[in-house]
Formats: C-alpha cells, structure tokens, sequence
C-alpha cells in the first residue's frame, strides 16, 4: 500500500512540476495543444530540423521559424465549446 501512494505522489509532483504532463483534468484538446507546441518549439530549437525544412519548403529559415511561430498560437484551431453547469 505504501508503494502505490509513493507512486501516486510523485506522479502529482511532475504533474505539478511540467505542464506538458498533464494532471486528472485535462482535456484532449489541451493535451494535444501541450504536444504540438512542443514539437514547434523542438523544431526551432534544432537548427538541422530547421535547415531541413527550409530546404524542403524552399523557404528562409527566418520564413520558416515565423511560421512555426505563428502555428503555435492555436495549433488544433479554437478550443471546443466547454458545457457549461
């Protein structure tokens, strides 16, 4: 029994420490987000990902990171409608 609350707690400490992790409450929308916004920022992050695209795209780099920039604002499009109580 004191394995399976240890476990439970440290889980609710990276939940509380990353909010890529999410918590009980989160929504697939926002876990979807947390993803996309991650991989946006890893892209720009590495500079051989970014040289990858840019020449695939036959874009600039600095065309390219805008874009992903801009996706990151609403990368699934607007959020759903929440039901309200």
């Amino acid at each position: 029994m004191g394995d399976r609350y240890n476990i439970h707690s440290q889980l609710e400490h990276l939940q509380s420490k990353y909010i890529g992790t999410g918590h009980a409450d989160t929504t697939k929308f926002e876990w979807l987000v947390n993803q996309h916004r991650d991989s946006f920022a890893s892209y720009m992050g590495h500079f051989d990902l970014l040289n990858f695209f840019a020449i695939s795209e036959n874009e600039a780099k600095a065309r390219v990171r805008f874009n992903l920039m801009e996706k990151m604002l609403q990368p699934c499009g607007p959020p759903p409608e929440k039901p309200e109580d």
